[in-house]
């Protein structure tokens, strides 16, 4: 069954997307659309009275999530489920493990877009387009600021950027940041696996300070786990160096966000970019809002006119090797959370 229907048109399954798959499950399956809307925000499995019906004998889901519902009707029947979002951390369900389904995600879908998001939000902070913005707000033309040395301006080339996690989004920004002349360290679950191309120093999770003390602009892009739930703590921050920017395209519930602002406020951070927060949609009044150093966007940055042709890519070549009985690729450890 097929449970892709949501109230936000980029995310809404096109028809030739459900015909693709369903040619590549091949004759003798019966593909179920499910038309009521599910929520793709986050990590999805929040799914539909619609959905948990039409999974009782269901053998494969594709949903914006796995919604414990859906696992609890299928279980006995359901052998795969794949969630269309990067995140399998709401997936997981007592449920889920009840049933003993093989659970597959579309981590890597998003990688080039959000990957694009990074670099461009690097640059809006090296080149002092936050100060731009505020001074067009209040009609003010602020050449001294750019000049007497109030807004740092710095160069791609030279600047170090740390990446705390190095899945497809961190691979993606590395080789990005690399081919601009930026410096690229990185740290990782497994420091002793190959490092991407344009990463120059990788560790372990025991060398995050390390990390940081080496970063001008921190990117966190790792998926939310046990092990990395609040990692961006006060004490992370403040072993940046002075000045440096933080960009997180990972998730909320990483980072304590108490600690974010008090480095934001004591000058310690010069900005930030974030797509993710710890709740969404941010609260009114949250002093994000109008904060001069901080940069919002609404959990977008992997939106992209071609997710659906990666998504449909994925499907397809999964189909085809759950009908041969081959090994699928994204399969989430349960354990791990990814």
């Amino acid at each position: 069954m097929v449970d892709l229907a949501s109230p936000r048109p980029v995310w809404s399954v096109p028809d030739a997307v459900v015909g693709a798959f369903a040619r590549a499950l091949g004759r003798g399956w019966d593909v179920v659309r499910v038309r009521a809307a599910s929520s793709s925000d986050g990590d999805g499995a929040l799914g539909s009275r619609e959905a948990a019906g039409a999974a009782r004998g269901a053998e494969v889901y594709v949903g914006w999530g796995v919604p414990g519902a859906v696992a609890a009707a299928g279980a006995g029947t359901l052998r795969w489920a794949h969630t269309a979002a990067a995140g399998a951390a709401a997936s997981i369900t007592p449920e889920l493990r009840a049933a003993q389904v093989t659970l597959t995600n579309s981590r890597g879908i998003h990688a080039q877009p959000i990957a694009d998001w990074v670099v461009t939000a690097i640059g809006f902070c090296l080149r002092g387009f936050h100060a731009a913005v505020e001074a067009q707000r209040s009609e003010r033309w602020a050449k001294d600021v750019f000049t007497d040395g109030t807004v740092r301006v710095r160069e791609y080339v030279g600047t170090r950027v740390g990446l705390l996690g190095l899945g497809g989004v961190g691979a993606a920004v590395a080789r990005r940041c690399a081919a601009l002349g930026m410096e690229v360290g990185a740290v990782r679950r497994h420091p002793e696996r190959r490092a991407p191309r344009g990463v120059d120093w990788v560790r372990g999770p025991a060398h995050l300070s390390a990390l940081a003390r080496r970063s001008d602009v921190l990117v966190l892009a790792a998926p939310s786990t046990a092990e990395t739930r609040g990692v961006m703590t006060r004490e992370l921050f403040a072993a940046l160096p002075s000045g440096a920017y933080f960009i997180n395209v990972a998730r909320g519930n990483l980072v304590d966000e108490a600690a974010l602002l008090e480095a934001l406020d004591t000058g310690r951070l010069a900005g930030c970019a974030l797509d993710v927060f710890a709740r969404e949609p941010v609260p009114p009044a949250h002093p994000f809002w109008r904060h001069p150093r901080v940069l919002m966007f609404p959990h977008v940055c992997g939106v992209s006119e071609r997710f659906w042709e990666r998504q449909a890519a994925l499907l397809v070549e999964n189909a085809r090797r759950f009908r041969a009985g081959r090994r699928l690729r994204n399969v989430v450890d349960l354990d791990l959370g990814y």
